[in-house]
């Protein structure tokens, strides 16, 4: 089983380690499933939650289980007949603490450190304090203050033969010259001084050694305690001492709010415990991927998935780098295995009408795309016009989606970002002195001033072209950018513009060998920074900021655009069936905004805006006394909540309400409110506006939390909610069993994330990473009645999702080439209710499959009100050669058509989706 199937992807940490995966393994394959696919297994820092943060990508995770665990899971899994597919994070490393070997030896060497060309620092910096120094932002409060305070210090490690310099408890490396200054000053230490002087990075351990000896005698440990006693933070001499002592460092300590204007290195997005690594150099990229090919050709793992792919400096290089790397190892994997060549997928964010390169060598992506587009079609179009207009009254915010993003985008760029826009600049200052005519006399100032405007209205993820090409599609991006830029600039600012936008890509390849390596530098630090620009300007900062339906808010959906219908999810299922028939599909996944089912729930609210208004006005106008009034420091009162975030809260509210919930439910009310409390806080500081992480305003977030305690203590307010969610639990259900459907069905590999087979009303991380109830699965598995007496009773009406996935994955297991290979063809909709109707056949050969959904359910289910829905003459279209006879999978029956059409009210009688095979 080299090539998935079906995967489930499973949150790796010390409280689901390799052996509770390996204990799942027979569950997830009696549902269907192939292939496990996991977050990052190899060593991350301690009691990380996620894996992201690796720190050792030459070990695997100790806390997981370690290689051991490692095994025990893949034997688990190939006994029964499964795969292994692990997330890799090629673009950075975890450098929070000193596990990571490689970025400590980066702190004690400099740029004479063997690992120095492993990150990108720039060792140039043109502030003097960090000339040759690598900006170190850990420190809580300015360096003055936590020097006072006693929170530095220096430490001897005798058995080590070490000093460390000590910050908040955590040991960072004191360079070996510091070693020398410490013990030069005592007689009897000058030896060993003047052994730490002369080593090198190969000779240190010697050195450390000597003094490891020197400390095993008393008369040499006390002149080590009195050399390290003149550094005592105790002291003002000691104080002074030490400071100087930081000052020797090959980094500056700093407080950590200087790293937006100071960092002279590549962080991931704004994160100062994530370094960005070099793998676009061939040695970075052999040692760090070198575990990764082991397990590969032991047979130990079938494919990867790619984290954050934008944040190289050459991803299609990469990406085919690492095919060809994987691939030449195919011959030694165990004979079984060496059929289908490595699965491969990036995680790659798509913007409106971007394809991803088809000369990647990658199976595709990680399925955001898809997402987007099985959650745009339970969406009606009228229906959320009509709430945005809604929005823009209650808020009287009448700026659109667009307007929010370049606000949000120049705000970060000032605030967040500043230091990535000044080694942007000054790398395109280098090139235009570098040019052999027409740059040489451009101030630094003005560069960054139209980068910076260029910046604001680039509208995707990134360009991929070099110094020496440039394609059409990177040109257009470009140009679109440039064009928007011009109308925020002054005119005397429109032919640097040009110019910048120029030797970004849009000007003929360099000329000079000299003005070509400037270029590139500028390009590659250019398209490092527009990623992460645009996922937290967009991600972590709109979609929290203008929210006039929650569930178009979600990673990978672009709001600005009205949800797209039936004919634009037709034509991205045919293009991904000829392009990436093996990319990933999925509907939930570990950093979703919202769970899948809290926003089949909200997506319902594009159905009933009329009653969404109603129920809105009434709650804003029933809690106008558990708003607070704060003082604004320039003048002026601020109502907290704010219109925007009080209706976004109703919305998260509602999406996320456990259906069963009630106001006689204290301890579930009370759980329910603690989960709301998180995500209210984190909506908040990503919004930007009142408060932030890097400042947050505690009055206005107790103001708020205060307004979320209020509404959860009313009784009215609780009844209200539960009732609509009872109203709306039909089409909630419906919706949740459309999208299921289509993961299931359509070109691609579906992925079920962790403990969404049944009901998932989760919002973003970490809410979205809570422990899965194994065992109610099981239990649910074995029956053969989805709704019987085990059924989970809060699930909001979703008992047959897991039923739908089971049936669904032995389809598939049935008949492999009809669904990952096979034809697509939509299927035309006829009658009264064919708005409601979404359907489409797979075709391989003689094997054909249809799929039939439900859409704006609400609406058919509102026009029944007897229960049912009366079909009438709504009837699916079916080519010339099509089967006659049809075996219902989910309802286990047989069912007859003409030679034409399928009548819905056969095909959908009483239920919300069904997936016909041939007979």
């Amino acid at each position: 089983m080299s090539t998935p199937r079906a995967t489930v992807r499973l949150q790796l940490h010390s409280g689901f380690t390799f052996d509770d995966a390996a204990a799942a393994v027979d569950y997830y394959a009696r549902l269907g499933i192939s292939h496990v696919y996991t977050s990052p297994v190899f060593a991350a820092r301690e009691g990380s939650a996620h894996g992201y943060d690796v720190v050792d990508p030459a070990r695997i995770n100790p806390e997981l289980g370690g290689e051991a665990g490692l095994l025990r899971l893949v034997e688990a899994l190939r006994a029964a007949n499964m795969g292994l597919i692990i997330d890799i994070v090629p673009n950075h490393m975890g450098v929070a603490s000193g596990a990571n070997r490689y970025w400590q030896d980066v702190l004690a060497w400099g740029a004479r450190s063997r690992y120095a060309g492993w990150f990108d620092i720039n060792w140039d910096a043109p502030e003097p304090h960090l000339k040759n120094k690598l900006l170190l932002p850990v420190l809580g409060q300015p360096r003055d203050t936590v020097l006072r305070a006693g929170d530095l210090g220096l430490q001897l490690d005798a058995d080590q033969g070490r000093l460390w310099l000590t910050c908040y408890g955590q040991r960072l490396p004191l360079s070996a010259a510091s070693h020398a200054a410490v013990f030069a000053e005592h007689s009897a230490l000058h030896e060993v001084a003047q052994t730490f002087l002369t080593a090198t990075p190969e000779s240190l351990e010697r050195a450390c050694s000597q003094l490891a000896d020197l400390a095993r005698s008393a008369v040499g440990m006390q002149a080590l305690e009195q050399a390290v006693a003149r550094y005592s933070a105790a002291t003002v001499p000691g104080q002074q001492a030490l400071q100087g002592l930081m000052d020797e460092q090959h980094y500056r300590l700093s407080w950590w709010r200087n790293a937006a204007e100071e960092i002279n290195w590549r962080r991931f997005f704004e994160v100062s415990e994530l370094a960005g690594v070099r793998v676009e150099r061939d040695e970075v990229f052999e040692a760090t991927h070198a575990l990764v090919f082991e397990l590969y050709a032991r047979g130990l793992i079938d494919g990867v998935r790619v984290d954050h792919v934008d944040g190289l400096a050459e991803p299609g290089a990469y990406c085919r780098k690492l095919r060809k790397r994987l691939k030449n190892l195919q011959a030694q994997r165990p004979a079984a295995l060496r059929s289908g060549g490595p699965w491969i997928v990036v995680e790659k964010i798509l913007s409106p009408g971007e394809a991803l390169p088809g000369d990647w060598g990658v199976d595709g992506t990680t399925g955001y795309e898809f997402m987007d587009q099985a959650a745009a079609v339970l969406h009606d179009g009228e229906g959320e016009r009509a709430l945005r207009a809604l929005w823009c009254e209650l808020t009287a915010d009448r700026a659109s989606f667009e307007a929010h993003l370049q606000m949000a985008r120049k705000q970060l760029l000032a605030e967040n970002f500043a230091g990535e826009v000044d080694a942007l600049a000054r790398a395109l200052h280098a090139h235009a002195e570098s040019a052999p005519l027409g740059g040489r006399d451009v101030a630094l100032p003005a560069i960054r001033r139209v980068t910076t405007a260029l910046l604001a209205c680039f509208r995707r993820y990134r360009c991929y072209n070099t110094a020496d090409s440039c394609s059409d599609i990177d040109r257009q991006v470009l140009e679109l950018a440039r064009d928007h830029a011009r109308r925020h600039l002054r005119t005397p600012d429109h032919a640097l513009l040009d110019s910048v936008a120029g030797w970004l890509g849009l000007d003929s390849p360099s000329a000079t060998d000299s003005s070509r390596g400037t270029r590139q530098r500028a390009l590659t630090r250019f398209q490092q920074l527009t990623p992460p620009l645009a996922a937290k300007s967009m991600e972590d900062t709109v979609f929290y900021r203008h929210t006039p339906l929650l569930s178009r808010n979600e990673v990978g959906s672009y709001p600005a655009q009205v949800a797209a219908g039936p004919l634009a999810f037709h034509a991205a299922n045919v293009q991904r069936a000829a392009d990436f028939p093996r990319s990933l599909l999925a509907t939930a996944t570990h950093d979703h905004k919202r769970g899948e089912d809290t926003r089949a729930r909200l997506a319902v609210l594009s159905d009933i805006p009329a009653e969404w208004e109603t129920q809105l006005r009434k709650w804003m106008h029933a809690h106008e006394g558990l708003r607070a009034t704060l003082p604004q420091p320039g003048g002026g009162l601020l109502a907290a909540p704010r219109p925007g975030t009080e209706i976004m809260l109703y919305q998260a509210l509602l999406g996320a309400w456990p259906p069963s919930l009630a106001a006689s439910d204290a301890d579930g009310i009370s759980a329910f409110g603690t989960r709301m409390a998180a995500w209210l806080e984190k909506a908040l500081r990503e919004a930007k506006l009142e408060s932030s992480w890097m400042l947050p305003d505690t009055a206005y977030e107790a103001a708020c939390q205060s307004f979320l305690k209020g509404l959860l203590a009313s009784e009215r307010f609780i009844s209200d909610m539960a009732q609509l969610v009872l109203r709306m639990a039909p089409a909630t259900a419906a919706n949740s069993l459309t999208q299921t459907l289509l993961r299931l069905t359509a070109p691609g590999v579906p992925d079920l994330y962790q403990g969404t087979e049944f009901a998932d009303f989760s919002l973003v991380d970490p809410d979205n990473r809570r422990p899965v109830d194994l065992a109610a699965r099981r239990s649910a598995l074995q029956q053969r009645n989805p709704g019987g007496a085990d059924a989970p009773a809060d699930d909001g009406g979703l008992h047959q999702k897991q039923h739908l996935i089971r049936k669904a994955l032995e389809a598939r297991q049935r008949n492999p080439d009809l669904f990952c290979g096979g034809d697509y063809l939509p299927l035309g909709v006829l009658g009264q209710h064919s708005r409601h109707v979404l359907a489409f056949a797979r075709r391989s050969g003689a094997a054909c499959a249809v799929v039939v959904a439900l859409r704006h359910p609400a609406q058919l289910y509102a026009a029944s009100p007897q229960g049912g829905v009366s079909w009438q003459d709504t009837s699916i279209s079916l080519e010339a050669g099509f089967p006659r006879v049809w075996r219902d999978v989910l309802a286990g029956t047989e069912l007859q058509t003409s030679e034409s059409a399928l009548r819905l009210a056969d095909v959908l009688p009483n239920a919300a989706v069904a997936l016909l095979l041939a007979v």
